[in-house]
């Protein structure tokens, strides 16, 4: 049926957010399609310094990182969007002053503030990305920092219409629930950088089958012919999935390509 160009989102896609790791049929699934003739690539929301791991468990031809800001290629970055210097120092600023807290995410390393946050959710993610040595909070007040993209978390006391006016129209806003925002600069999604690989090997938009759950997925499950969508998703997804299959832990990857004969 000819090469397909395959693209998964992480977390809750490929990784199981109940057990925290991917399903061995999973692994198994994307190498026989590479063995195919298949492409294989991570589009995830994270950054490359956040993917780190998924990139050793999974084989993949090359990872989409950062919603459609950066495309690696065999380790090496091939496409890359950042945010300007003056607009970053802008934004550290107005975070803190609108009552948010955040987490600045780059290619190169994930960027907290060093006093630990009166936001509960944010020190939860400190302390997990500190564990698997990601974490180098160091460098927020750095005034030349260059970042991709950040994630701010709110509570009560957070003005949100003030902040997100303030980002508009330069930064776009995708709200994860449970006041969890992602931030991602205006005209990079991950359907962006699936066009980008399409047109760099050569292939058609009816040649790409996309995989996610969550709404930083919509772009991607708009842009494709091909939008495979996991039992567990939010809503937002369903008017554009062609095809529905079952839960991470219950080997829905591998099923879903086994049924669509993407690893045959």
């Amino acid at each position: 049926m000819g090469r397909k160009a395959l693209f998964f989102d992480v977390d809750g896609t490929l990784l199981s957010e109940v057990t925290h790791t991917v399903p061995d049929s999973a692994v198994k699934a994307l190498s026989a399609s590479r063995q195919a003739g298949n492409l294989v690539f991570i589009n995830s929301g994270r950054t490359y310094s956040f993917l780190k791991d998924i990139e050793n468990t999974v084989g993949c031809d090359g990872i989409l990182c950062g919603c459609g800001t950066c495309v690696v290629e065999r380790g090496k970055v091939v496409f890359q969007h950042r945010i300007d210097k003056e607009k970053g120092r802008e934004i550290r600023k107005a975070m803190v002053g609108y009552g948010f807290d955040g987490i600045l995410e780059s290619t190169e390393g994930l960027y907290m503030r060093k006093q630990r946050s009166w936001i509960r959710p944010l020190n939860a993610l400190r302390d997990e990305v500190a564990r698997k040595g990601l974490l180098t909070d160091s460098r927020w007040e750095d005034e030349n920092l260059e970042f991709d993209k950040f994630c701010v978390f709110a509570d009560k006391g957070s003005d949100r219409e003030g902040f997100f006016s303030f980002l508009s129209p330069d930064i776009q806003v995708i709200d994860r629930g449970d006041d969890f925002y992602e931030c991602v600069p205006a005209g990079y999604t991950k359907a962006t950088a699936i066009a980008w690989v399409l047109k760099h090997y050569g292939l058609e938009k009816k040649d790409a089958y996309v995989f996610g759950d969550s709404s930083n997925d919509l772009a991607m499950f708009a842009y494709a012919d091909n939008a495979v969508l996991m039992h567990d998703h939010d809503k937002v997804l369903e008017p554009y999935a062609t095809f529905v299959t079952k839960r991470v832990e219950e080997d829905g990857i591998a099923w879903a390509m086994q049924e669509l004969g993407l690893t045959l």
